[in-house]
């Protein structure tokens, strides 16, 4: 077993209190936001202990959830949001709960570079990732579209007017794999190529 069975069982009765909280607090839409689709694929990759699914989440999550965890840090010490995003773990008219159990934006790089870390990368999950765009944010463009679940109708959940929607859409599904998705996989290449140049497989 390569990964803890009380890591698999923390993080499955995590998911367990979290989804109906959120789902109450948000609605059904807000579980197509990569994020919390991350959330549930987290939970089967560790059971799994499948490289594909954490590289496939790492391509989408690890950039987005990082910067948040950055404008988290920036405004809990100065007060400033420099990115943006976070505004909500400050405002009092969000339930602390709801709060507390968002912080896992936080725990969830460290987690898939641990998982990559420890099972390898599979060089796949760009592409998985990407045919998860290509569905999803379709869906979040047409269905409660005043959600801007994904930021599928414009950046920081306020719709943008500047080019048609449909055009917008395109633009994101070969924009956001080509800037985020691919350098993501490259960069989760070099990693593990560096970890397999200094800690050699020894048969």
């Amino acid at each position: 077993m390569r990964i803890p069975l009380w890591l698999k069982v923390s993080w499955t009765a995590w998911v367990i209190v979290w989804a109906p909280i959120y789902w109450r607090e948000y609605g059904s839409q807000n579980f197509l936001f990569f994020c919390d689709l991350g959330n549930v694929f987290i939970a089967a990759g560790l059971w799994l202990e499948s490289p594909l699914i954490f590289s496939w989440q790492a391509c989408s999550l690890l950039l987005f959830q990082s910067l948040f965890t950055v404008d988290l840090g920036f405004a809990l010490v100065s007060g400033h949001h420099p990115i943006g995003g976070t505004e909500f773990m400050f405002d009092p008219h969000v339930a602390l709960s709801i709060r507390m159990l968002s912080l896992f934006h936080v725990l969830t790089p460290p987690l898939l570079l641990w998982a990559i870390w420890r099972l390898g990368y599979d060089p796949r999950g760009w592409k998985y990732q990407t045919l998860t765009a290509w569905i999803v944010v379709p869906i979040n463009y047409f269905w409660r579209p005043e959600h801007d679940v994904n930021w599928a109708r414009g950046p920081f959940f306020h719709e943008q007017h500047t080019v048609p929607g449909l055009l917008y859409v395109l633009g994101y599904l070969i924009l956001v794999p080509a800037m985020v998705y691919f350098p993501t996989h490259r960069s989760l290449v070099w990693m593990t190529q560096r970890r397999r140049a200094k800690f050699p497989v020894v048969s």
